[in-house]
């Protein structure tokens, strides 16, 4: 998921409602996502490379039901858990009109509390936002492995996605809207090109999240970047891959990149070609866009 956030939030405060930031989101941004062919496309093949045949499979978050479904294909069995009831009763109206949707198991619970009541294969959970704030992926991930593991023993089913890379570039960004000046938070298509964005240096990554290992919710980075041209750095785009299948046996990658975030700096920075540029920020995985953007810190050297 990509560009959702309940900025009735206070930055850097973490409240009951924060908890549950980004669970509620309209249905009809759901309905959205279905005629996203980028994301459908990527997560069905990776869930059709991941997902063997007689597997069990638990889906966390899962919305209009659809990755259970392209799971059902293979799977013998499929638990789909949803926390919002809106979308719980849509799931079940849409997987009635699908052959095998039947092999799904509805369930209506906090992915923070439920666990299946056998061991599973594959665990698919898209609770993904750019930047990985904003909705609870890796708090969800933490816990599941902690309660898994506790009740099961053995070794923890396969995620999708398996991984996150995160990156961050300085940029200047057109914020002229038929005259209107308006420097403001942005997202845009990672499958596009954008004619009014500027790149000053190549994306610098500042983090990288491996859900098999054990994943820190804090991200905090300091790097330099070397100018490459004239301009006026005015936004930071941060750039959010999620590997959702990686096969060591063929060495095949299936990502997916969520929308890239732009942040527009409180100043724009007037840089030279070869000036030196000092980024740093930290935030919380699962918080506010508001706590980002106000952690923000950019220098010339």
């Amino acid at each position: 998921m990509a560009q959702f956030e309940d900025l009735s939030m206070n930055a850097g405060t973490q409240t009951e409602e924060d908890c549950y930031l980004g669970q509620f989101i309209p249905l009809q941004y759901h309905h959205h996502m279905l005629m996203d062919q980028y994301r459908m496309g990527s997560f069905k093949a990776a869930i059709d490379a991941t997902v063997f045949p007689g597997a069990k499979v638990l889906d966390l978050g899962g919305g209009t039901g659809v990755m259970s479904w392209f799971a059902a294909a293979k799977a013998s069995k499929v638990w789909y858990v949803e926390f919002n009831p809106d979308l719980v009763r849509e799931a079940r109206r849409l997987l009635k009109l699908n052959q095998g949707g039947e092999k799904v198991e509805l369930v209506h619970a906090d992915a923070f509390e439920y666990l299946p009541p056998e061991p599973v294969d594959v665990v698919i959970c898209e609770m993904l936002h750019s930047a990985m704030v904003c909705e609870k992926q890796i708090d969800i991930i933490k816990s599941f492995k902690e309660r898994y593991l506790q009740r099961f023993g053995g070794s923890l089913p396969r995620f999708i996605p398996e991984a996150v890379i995160m990156a961050v570039q300085p940029v200047q960004q057109n914020y002229q809207f038929m005259g209107f000046h308006a420097p403001i938070m942005q997202f845009q298509l990672p499958t596009v090109i954008h004619t009014d964005t500027t790149e000053f240096a190549p994306p610098q990554v500042y983090s990288t999240v491996d859900f098999m290992q054990t994943v820190s919710e804090e991200f905090s980075w300091k790097g330099v970047f070397a100018l490459e041209q004239v301009g006026q750095v005015n936004a930071l785009r941060f750039i959010t891959k999620n590997i959702l299948s990686l096969s060591t046996e063929d060495n095949s990658v299936i990502d997916w990149h969520n929308h890239y975030l732009m942040l527009p700096l409180a100043e724009p920075i007037h840089a030279k070609a070869g000036a030196l540029l000092q980024v740093s920020f930290s935030y919380r995985a699962g918080g506010s866009l508001t706590h980002l953007q106000n952690s923000i810190s950019v220098i010339l050297e």
